[in-house]
């Protein structure tokens, strides 16, 4: 059976400096035909005159034996620079990338940069509406011993082209305001194939869609078609957790839990529902239900409603509500305005325990930033962060008397490799008041706050938890974790002031039926003694449908 013979090559130049230049461009030297060899020679001569060898010659390509080749070139002249000049005027946002030397009618650049500065500047003119744009070097000549010049012609082909509809395929009921409003892709805006794929990219930041393909354009002779691949996914959340815990009056196990259900973009308008009812064994329960409708009219505002009703025992019923008007600034940022209104009342009528019939007002200011991580099902949030401040008063009977609000949660995850990783969640609140009621405090503790409490268990007119969790992935359903949460309470009524710490340890497992989340975890506070019988277990699950 004949074998195939290899073949090798050998570069020289006139003189050693020459033949040292063409041996710095590493060209390759060994080859299984003579086809492949010729086509190296030509390549070597091609990055020379990239170099700036514009005159370089290839003078002969001869064969020493029988199985080596020697290929000859003459450099001549190395030119440094090039001033390429305008036949039709650039505007300076075409030009300001390409080169340092811009003058009105020409830009000064390294020789060896002049294919990359050409490549850049066709892009760049593409991206004005010119897709099918050809640039070209014309009136090529020596201008001074090592620089040249040279005049750009720039064949556009066709008028400059626009978007003329945006088509979606796979969604086809896609909410249009979000196209619009969301993506920023509009009919008439100039035709930008970069720019329109980084805008569709945003959709992979929503919760109710995902991208399945990169966009596609089709050009007619007189319109220009977007076509925007987008699949619809599920995204309606139930969230559910039960925990239990020995009282430490009657040591007896006592339950309580709480239903989370949000509702996405159920009505094709990207809208978002939730609804939660929570009730513990301190006889507490909690009603709240918010709605955020998106893009309200086609407008690039939203209105957010809320309502919130908070019973405790048989001491009081609180009841909030809020209106606000938002603004999504872009993919992660959005501000809101609003009022919230506040209606307490006394079911006692005793006055006891500074619980007191009170109406109150806010206005309110939100900022909102959220960051996904799309390519993770058990940590869907990398990073978020929400703070909300306002203004307003309080009345009891015929008192008025001026108060603030603000809130603050944050949270991240920071990644040391693909397995480990460290959570850290910030939340706090404080309501500023020259006198404070039972009944229009703070309430947390559980599982969303400071673990190893009970559910809304810590009264506070102003509190701080830091969350914190070492994580170990085992695999892409399961992971482990610590828990170590610390926390700080000022409350006026009782003139208190504790340091609250939680130590546990959890798991999260992904299952068919969601995300099943396990904290074992106790708590204390200052320097008392952490009793093992005070521990709390909690048990949650977050499903998608």
């Amino acid at each position: 059976m004949a074998r195939s013979q290899t073949l090798y090559l050998t570069a020289t130049g006139f003189s050693d400096r020459e033949t040292a230049t063409i041996d710095s461009l590493g060209y390759q030297k060994v080859f299984s035909d003579y086809l492949s060899l010729q086509d190296e020679t030509f390549l070597i001569k091609e990055r020379l005159v990239n170099l700036g060898y514009i005159d370089c010659e290839l003078k002969q390509l001869n064969k020493s034996n029988d199985s080596t080749y020697t290929v000859s070139f003459e450099l001549n002249t190395l030119f440094k620079g090039i001033n390429i000049f305008f036949i039709e005027s650039l505007p300076p946002e075409v030009l300001a990338p390409v080169s340092r030397k811009i003058d009105k009618n020409h830009i000064a650049i390294d020789i060896r940069d002049l294919e990359s500065t050409l490549k850049l500047l066709n892009e760049r003119i593409s991206e004005k509406g010119h897709p099918f744009a050809t640039l070209r070097l014309v009136n090529v000549e020596k201008s001074g011993r090592d620089s040249l010049r040279a005049d750009l012609d720039i064949n556009k082909r066709s008028e400059k082209r626009s978007v003329d509809s945006v088509i979606v395929k796979g969604y086809e009921k896609f909410p249009k305001s979000y196209i619009k409003r969301y993506l920023k892709l509009d009919a008439k805006q100039v035709f930008n194939l970069n720019a329109i794929k980084a805008k569709t990219s945003k959709i992979e930041n929503l919760k109710f869609a995902t991208q399945a393909k990169e966009p596609e354009v089709l050009f007619t002779r007189d319109s220009t078609l977007i076509y925007i691949y987008i699949e619809k996914r599920p995204s309606n959340t139930f969230d559910g957790f039960l925990g239990f815990g020995t009282n430490e009056n009657t040591d007896k196990i006592e339950f309580n839990g709480y239903l989370n259900l949000n509702l996405t973009n159920n009505l094709n308008f990207g809208e978002s529902i939730s609804l939660q009812y929570k009730s513990d064994q301190s006889e507490q329960k909690t009603f709240d239900v918010k709605t955020d409708l998106p893009y309200l009219f086609g407008s690039p505002l939203g209105l957010e409603l809320g309502l919130n009703i908070f019973k405790k025992d048989s001491s009081f019923v609180t009841v909030a509500q809020s209106a606000k008007i938002n603004y999504q600034i872009n993919t992660g940022h959005k501000v809101a305005l609003g009022v919230d209104a506040i209606n307490s009342t006394d079911l006692l009528d005793s006055g006891v325990l500074d619980i007191l019939d009170y109406k109150s007002s806010f206005y309110m200011m939100d900022y909102q930033f959220v960051e996904t991580n799309r390519s993770s099902a058990l940590f869907p949030i990398a990073f978020q962060a929400q703070l909300s401040g306002g203004f307003g008063s309080r009345s009891v009977e015929n008192t008025k008397e001026s108060q603030s609000k603000f809130v603050l949660v944050a949270e991240r995850i920071f990644n040391l490799n693909d397995t480990n990783s460290i959570f850290v969640k910030l939340s706090g609140a404080a309501l500023l008041s020259d006198s404070h009621l039972e009944n229009e405090l703070f309430r947390f503790g559980g599982i969303n706050s400071i673990r190893g409490f009970e559910e809304n268990s810590i009264v506070a007119n102003l509190y701080s938890v830091l969350n914190t969790e070492y994580r170990f992935q085992m695999n892409s359903n399961l992971y482990a974790h610590t828990v170590f949460d610390t926390g700080y309470i000022e409350n006026s009524t009782n003139g208190t002031k504790d340091k609250l710490f939680g130590f546990g340890f959890g798991f999260g497992l992904l299952t068919n039926a969601g995300l099943l989340k396990f904290n074992y975890a106790a708590g204390k506070i200052n320097d008392a003694v952490l009793r093992l019988s005070n521990s709390k277990i909690h048990i949650s699950l977050t499903a998608n449908f």
